[in-house]
């Protein structure tokens, strides 16, 4: 997992052959602007959501970890909280990974949390399993789809 602001986002782009088109592309759309959807420019796919913010316990409900994807997440406007844990140390699945989706969800709790702010971004790997969406007031987010090669 990492954490930083969008305006060192070409600081990773060496990290992964998709990061430098998805952050080329966060650097060259008002991300204010954004209508909620799901998009693909460029070939980088990516979604706008907005809602409210929920509780750590409702968040933990949809506690999510991918296989084929990284997720770069951005907070657009609004604090969020996310929870965190390794998906080594989970024991609990819920269900079967759902290859549609790209989705595994566990039954664990967090083991850390942590906040963004606005123009803030998180890149969770698919050993992040995490829990988005976490806040008291209106959260607006993009949430960019990197293909693992």
């Amino acid at each position: 997992m990492i954490i930083d602001t969008l305006a060192n986002g070409s600081q990773y782009t060496a990290l992964h052959p998709g990061f430098k088109a998805a952050f080329d592309h966060l650097a060259s759309i008002d991300l204010n602007a954004l209508e909620i959807g799901k998009y693909e420019v460029d070939g980088v796919k990516y979604a706008v959501m907005a809602k409210d913010g929920a509780t750590k316990e409702a968040a933990s409900e949809k506690f999510e970890c991918h296989d084929k994807n990284i997720d770069i997440q951005v907070l657009i406007s609004g604090v969020e909280t996310m929870g965190w844990k390794s998906r080594n140390d989970c024991t609990s699945p819920k269900g079967e990974y759902n290859a549609e989706k790209d989705v595994m969800f566990y039954n664990d709790a967090a083991e850390m949390y942590f906040t963004l702010q606005a123009g803030q971004f998180v890149i969770f790997y698919p050993n992040d399993v995490h829990a988005p969406m976490i806040g008291d007031g209106f959260i607006k987010k993009l949430v960019v789809k990197v293909k693992i090669a």
